[in-house]
């Protein structure tokens, strides 16, 4: 099972919103050889940590390819790049963020590729996503499921669901 993380707060023109822009990059994956197997719904979730900047859409894919780890890595990062993603200061605005949450259970940690997404386990805008495309799915590292995962999250974290 391969898992990654899709979020905007920053709409890509020509799309309007960042939902539009998440719709968009859901298109311009398949054409970079990473197929759609399934996703979740969208969820609005305040910016972590927590700033002035638009609240973010998030959700999930399970997504099939061939490409090594890094090499998908690598495809998601030219997509947010088509999507005029700029790279600068850690947790800023952006339009479009895609990040590899898990690869097959495998365990990776070099200085460009952490597997599992080394934070996914904190984050609710990505759990709760999970949950609904692979509630049994387990942590790699820590051998929860996503359910226990998200049932020992914190309060906080305001995520609310905002459509299919």
């Amino acid at each position: 099972m391969i898992l990654i993380g899709i979020g905007s707060n920053l709409a890509a023109p020509p799309a309007e919103t960042p939902l539009q822009t998440l719709m968009a990059a859901l298109v311009a994956l398949p054409r970079s050889g990473i197929e759609i197997v399934a996703r979740s719904g969208w969820y609005s979730s305040e910016p972590i940590p927590a700033s002035d900047q638009p609240w973010f859409v998030n959700g999930v894919a399970m997504v099939s390819c061939t490409l090594s780890p890094r090499a998908l890595l690598d495809r998601l990062l030219a997509v947010e790049s088509d999507f005029g993603r700029l790279r600068g200061a850690p947790n800023a605005a952006r339009t479009l963020d895609l990040d590899l949450l898990d690869c097959e259970s495998r365990l990776c940690d070099t200085t460009t590729l952490t597997l599992p997404h080394p934070r996914l386990h904190q984050r609710r805008f990505v759990l709760a996503p999970l949950c609904e495309i692979a509630p049994d799915w387990r942590h790699p590292r820590l051998g929860s499921s996503v359910r226990e995962l998200l049932a020992r999250l914190p309060p906080g974290q305001p995520v609310y669901r905002i459509g299919g």
